[in-house]
């Protein structure tokens, strides 16, 4: 348990660094994203080759891992961009709102049903998110470009992470993640090309960024975080993973002097606060009905 707990931590350090980069803006947001996850391929394959895990999948499972791999693929090419247009604060916390798209998917197409709690939560969570960006905002309806990218890379995001745990049903990490990265590869490549942005031409520390990115943000936190996942329960990781919203904007503050004002701090945690809401296993109206009637039950007998 405590391997698996530091784990968690330093993979979430590594997710939380990647807003950083990106911020940098030394490379264009899709491609950058491509380079993620081609680096990320390369780096994997030679483990794949001498480990002998990568198993040949069904037809229907091969698919569906290309469709994820299309999806996150999406997901982190609209991401870097909501980054670079808005701040990394921002950006990554609308990004968080990812579990409540989830509870909003599955109200539709699971059969596990959304909770009481999930719909408190997201409540406070759209209040928290509110907050952040500004109630102007959302009272003139003048949503730009960055807000609507990390409202969507959070749906994105969601779809990826419901997809994923059906196929990984079924299939092994390692193929998977080959499957999703090359799909990944594929798919951000010939984007790129069509919206005519750079392949080369970066200066070595824009190279230097995007190999971190693939190493750092990609392959060495989903493996310690699978690792985590592995040994703790899920909720409990998923909970964990919202500080990394806070984490990256502290960062940013320190190391980019990113502007921080209290109504977006205050607004963050709210944010995160109803995201923790919605993983609250017991339900909160029945232990507040439960805590009423008990108080009224010693009331009337001091009476």
């Amino acid at each position: 348990m405590k391997k698996a707990r530091i784990a968690l931590f330093i993979g979430i350090v590594c997710i939380s660094i990647f807003p950083i980069l990106v911020k940098l803006n030394l490379t264009p947001g899709v491609i950058s994203a491509f380079y993620r996850m081609l680096f990320s391929l390369l780096l994997l394959l030679p483990y794949v080759l001498i480990s002998k895990q990568f198993k040949v999948p069904s037809l229907k499972m091969a698919i569906l891992a290309i469709i994820c791999g299309v999806v996150f693929g999406s997901d982190v090419a609209v991401w870097n961009i909501a980054i670079q247009e808005s701040t990394a604060t921002q950006a990554s916390l609308l990004t968080n709102l990812s579990p409540v798209w989830v509870g909003v998917l599955a109200l539709f197409f699971l059969k596990d049903k959304p909770k009481t709690n999930f719909w408190i939560g997201t409540m406070v969570a759209v209040f928290g998110m509110m907050m952040l960006v500004g109630f102007t905002v959302f009272k003139t309806l003048d949503f730009d470009l960055a807000f609507s990218f990390g409202i969507l890379s959070g749906v994105l995001y969601s779809v990826y992470m419901l997809l994923s745990k059906e196929v990984l049903k079924k299939m092994n990490v390692i193929t998977f993640m080959t499957i999703s990265l090359a799909a990944s590869s594929i798919y951000l490549g010939g984007l790129s090309y069509a919206i005519n942005e750079p392949f080369s031409g970066f200066s070595n520390a824009g190279w230097l960024v995007l190999v971190i990115q693939a190493a750092v943000c990609q392959l060495a936190a989903w493996l310690l975080i699978s690792y985590a996942t592995q040994h703790m329960r899920a909720t409990r990781v998923s909970v964990s993973l919202l500080g990394q919203g806070i984490l990256a904007s502290i960062l940013a503050w320190l190391l980019i002097d990113e502007a921080i004002s209290l109504q977006m701090v205050f607004g963050g945690f709210v944010l995160l606060f109803g995201i923790r809401i919605t993983f609250y296993e017991k339900q909160i109206l029945s232990a507040f009905q439960s805590t009423t009637k008990s108080v009224k039950k010693r009331v009337l007998k001091h009476i």
